[in-house]
């Protein structure tokens, strides 16, 4: 490991870094109601340059185990739990939006499977203490732990993307006019796609750490071997 141990080193660090990444997610609203996967701003077109200091603008932020709502002063977060319903929020919330029953059912469903996210967070955590160790056991499951995460992430990526995007659509519609509402994705979203993306390097560059230096060593073995044959030979002639 001594020849692939600083690039070792980088797939561990990637790790590590995709860890805290996921858990900046798994603290988003309504444990850190500034961390969001999809922020709803409404207001924004009646703000005024001159006294902006006076005008409240609401906004809503949808988390990981639920949202925050805040007007001015005031803010109100649900429950921290598995599974909530944002587009009935956004019903509520936001004037002149209207979803179908299919888009209830799809976003209550999928925001269910955002239970993965601490269960990511745990496997993340997993795969970086076993790159901690130099042998080739530890990279190897550290390697094939930062593949499992990454297959992870990318499930509970692609679902957060997809719920909240039916809420993101309707809230940005051009036809919603009296909404006055602007939609955009969170800091959460990005800090978990740039975790997966961490994960799949760290799990490459383990894999390939590993696999070389179990090929040095075996080069270096049949090396020292062949030394062993040439010198017990020679010594063999002067006698």
């Amino acid at each position: 490991m001594a020849r692939t141990g600083f690039i070792h080193h980088i797939g561990t660090f990637f790790l590590f870094a995709a860890t805290v990444l996921l858990i900046i997610t798994d603290i988003s609203a309504p444990v850190v109601s500034d961390i969001s996967l999809l922020k709803v701003e409404q207001g924004t077109n009646r703000r005024s340059s001159v006294f902006s200091d006076n005008d409240s603008i609401r906004t809503i932020t949808f988390g990981t185990f639920g949202y925050c709502v805040e007007d001015g002063s005031s803010k109100t977060c649900s429950d921290a739990h598995v599974g909530y319903d944002p587009v009935a929020l956004v019903e509520q919330e936001v004037s002149g939006t209207s979803f179908s029953d299919y888009a209830h059912d799809t976003a209550r469903a999928l925001t269910k499977v955002m239970i993965l996210h601490p269960i990511a967070t745990g496997l993340a955590f997993i795969s970086f203490f076993l790159a901690l160790g130099a042998g080739f056991v530890g990279s190897f499951l550290a390697a094939l732990g930062a593949f499992i995460t990454f297959i992870v992430v990318l499930v509970v990526l692609i679902t957060d993307f997809v719920s909240f995007a039916i809420v993101k659509s309707a809230v940005n519609d051009d036809d919603n006019s009296a909404a006055d509402a602007v939609a955009s994705w969170g800091p959460a979203s990005w800090t978990t796609l740039v975790a997966a993306i961490l994960c799949l390097f760290a799990a490459v560059i383990l894999l390939f750490t590993c696999c070389s230096a179990r090929i040095h060593r075996r080069r270096e073995s049949r090396y020292r071997d062949s030394k062993v044959a040439t010198t017990s030979s020679a010594r063999r002639r002067w006698f």
